[in-house]
């Protein structure tokens, strides 16, 4: 049996690191608020967060923006 928390699809990379500028992390491109609460978002607001990452890392060149 899998736990619940392991289910939930994540955009971590293991980059912690927030940009000074932007305040998102460079490995994933989620805020700080969005990676505090991503275990209580439900799946289409976690859905709705993933389809913006590319463009916010591309944005910053964070650690995806080229593969995204």
């Amino acid at each position: 049996m899998t736990d619940a928390a392991t289910a939930i699809e994540s955009s971590c990379t293991k980059v912690c690191v927030v940009h000074p500028a932007h305040a998102i992390c460079i490995g994933c491109g989620r805020s700080l608020e969005e990676i505090a609460r991503w275990i209580e978002l439900t799946e289409a607001e976690r859905t709705a967060i993933m389809a913006q990452l590319p463009a916010r890392l591309a944005a910053i060149g964070g650690a995806r923006a080229a593969t995204a």
